[in-house]
């Protein structure tokens, strides 16, 4: 019943607004603080500031960075709704400034006879699609989540899914970047300098993928094509061939990508491609996760995951993964046709239709009555992600050493599967510093974390083993995005070109002040990385558990090797 009741608060949330998501800064005469979009960063710990700044023009950031920069101050780049999972946006302490660009997001301009389009660095995708679409040009890949901003997509190496042309990465559509930066010179006139890196400059490819760790990312230039349709079919399928199938589908099909419920052994195709223009169809995606929904339902789903959490009820919660399943796949999962309703595939439309979704945006308040379902102001989901980009050379063995491990254990994955499965999306391989090397296929995986640290999970150590095996085995780079500690640990050294970023980081930012504690740890200056140890660290993510009290031996999860890959060390059930 409780699930039924979810679907049809989802299902009904069509066409109503929600409450807009809080900001992430919240200043008060002792200074202020900083968190995402989920209410809380990976070790728990508060981020302060002794200020912030909304600056609204180039000239009010490079005033706000030439501040930092006299005062010696730790800086960072707040985004208007912060949903990076890392510690990204922390400045450092009671003494760091925070620099938002809640109010710095205007298009700058667009031509019609370049295809190119210039924007400020706040500026959210849902209104760079908007304005590139009164042209009639589209921006060719994003995020399917429309609540990003340009620099924090940027910044993070946020993607699409395809390996046609430039690839699926926001960055490959980069053809120029404005950077305003310290200046380090104490004798200029200015403590700030406004740097243009267009094509094809090579520090461009430094700052593509930045992390923020050069300055901040004032304008950026994409270059867009023209309007085009696409066309969409969502096919399922045994994932009994996955691993030998998965790049060939990728090659054949330019928007397609892959869920796979491994627990089920289904696998849902995204057969997506472009069509004539003249195709009839006005096609549109409202993807449910990110509708408006009834906070009530919200609160009565998570209390139920909770108890199947606290009772080990793990065929409970591959019950309700498979109803939850067939009826999101029966309604088309928010893709309408003709801009009202699912009918039935194909859904054609325009592509700045297709895209991205994100109406849960929507800016009337209306009392957290409705809201995006992972917001930390109402109880909804809470959750770790870890997400993997794996090459195409090494993608057939990841997956088969998966299925060893769901085989052992069929029950273990539905827990993903109640987070809309495994998602694979397609990325090329990258001129950018911190892009893709090679040819990849990038891996979410979103699964239940509780709201005290100190708390194990149903299965715990399947998906740890699954992370280290990806992360260790496999040689994945992690999104910059997402992830817990242990992704980031020793990270540069996976990236060809991770000493031409820290050239860069030293020439653009040479005193770190554009830098904290957790990306020193992540570029390696900071000899302590982001590994914490401590009672319970490997619950988090926060340590590979080397002893037994960095599980929770008192709740019977000790440090165990894994069952697949020897090599893990994960956290096992053994009361």
């Amino acid at each position: 019943m409780l699930f039924f009741f979810l679907v049809f608060l989802l299902v009904n949330g069509n066409g109503i607004t929600s409450s807009p998501p809080a900001s992430p800064v919240k200043c008060n005469g002792g200074g202020c603080t900083v968190t995402n979009a989920y209410g809380i960063f990976p070790d728990r710990s508060a981020c302060r500031a002794a200020a912030a700044v909304f600056p609204s023009s180039e000239e009010e950031v490079a005033a706000a960075v030439a501040a930092g920069s006299r005062e010696g101050r730790s800086m960072r780049v707040v985004t208007r709704w912060s949903h990076s999972i890392p510690k990204l946006a922390c400045p450092g302490g009671d003494h760091g400034l925070m620099i938002s660009t809640r109010e710095f997001n205007r298009v700058v301009g667009v031509d019609p006879v370049s295809m190119r389009m210039t924007v400020e660095g706040g500026a959210a995708l849902e209104e760079i699609i908007r304005a590139a679409a009164v042209y009639g040009l589209v921006l060719p890949h994003t995020p399917y989540w429309k609540g990003l901003t340009i620099g924090g997509v940027l910044s993070t190496g946020a993607h699409g899914s395809s390996l046609f042309g430039k690839g699926s990465a926001v960055h490959e559509y980069v053809v120029g970047i404005r950077l305003v930066v310290p200046n380090p010179n104490p004798n200029a006139n200015a403590n700030a300098n406004v740097v243009t890196l267009n094509h094809p400059h090579p520090d461009l490819d430094a700052a593509k993928v930045s992390l923020g760790l050069l300055g901040v990312i004032s304008q950026v230039t994409l270059q867009l094509q023209p309007m085009f349709k696409r066309s969409i079919t969502n096919v399922k399928r045994d994932d009994l061939d996955l691993e030998n199938n998965i790049i060939d589908f990728g090659m054949a099909h330019e928007f397609g990508d892959v869920t796979w419920y491994p627990e089920q052994r289904k696998v849902i195709y995204r057969v997506d491609d472009r069509v004539p223009l003249n195709q009839s169809g006005d096609g549109v995606n409202d993807f449910i996760g990110f509708r408006p929904t009834l906070t009530a339902g919200l609160a009565i789903s998570r209390s139920s995951e909770e108890l199947q959490e606290a009772t080990k009820d793990a065929k409970g919660k591959c019950m309700v993964a498979k109803l939850q399943a067939s009826t999101l796949q029966s309604i088309g999962s928010g893709f309408k046709n003709n801009n009202l309703i699912f009918d039935k595939y194909p859904i054609v439309g325009y592509h700045n239709k297709l895209q991205a979704a994100g109406s849960c945006l929507n800016s009337t308040e209306d009392g957290l009555l409705t809201a995006c379902t992972w917001d930390p102001r109402i109880k909804g989901e809470f959750f770790h992600q870890t997400t993997m980009a794996i090459s195409l050379s090494k993608i057939k063995d990841f997956i088969s050493d998966i299925k060893k491990l769901r085989d052992l254990n069929p029950s273990s994955l539905c827990g993903v599967e109640l987070y809309n499965g495994i998602l694979m999306r397609f990325v090329k391989a990258s001129t950018a510093y911190l892009g893709a090397d090679e040819d990849s296929i990038d891996i979410d995986f979103t699964y239940y974390r509780s709201k005290d640290p100190m708390v194990p999970r149903l299965n715990e150590d399947i998906l740890e083993e699954i992370e280290q095996m990806g992360l260790f085995k496999y040689g994945g780079t992690p999104h910059w995005g997402k992830n817990r500690n242990i992704a980031f640990e020793g990270v540069m050294q996976k990236y060809k070109k991770g000493e031409d970023f820290l050239k860069a980081k030293r020439k653009y930012d040479p005193e770190g002040l554009f830098s904290n504690e957790w990306t020193n740890g992540v570029l390696g200056i900071r000899k302590e990385g982001v590994v914490i140890m401590k009672d319970g660290c490997a619950l988090e993510g926060l340590c590979l558990c080397v002893e037994d009290n960095h599980c929770a031996p008192q709740k019977g999860y000790f440090c165990r090797v894994g069952k697949v890959y020897t090599d893990a060390k994960v956290c096992r059930y053994e009361g």
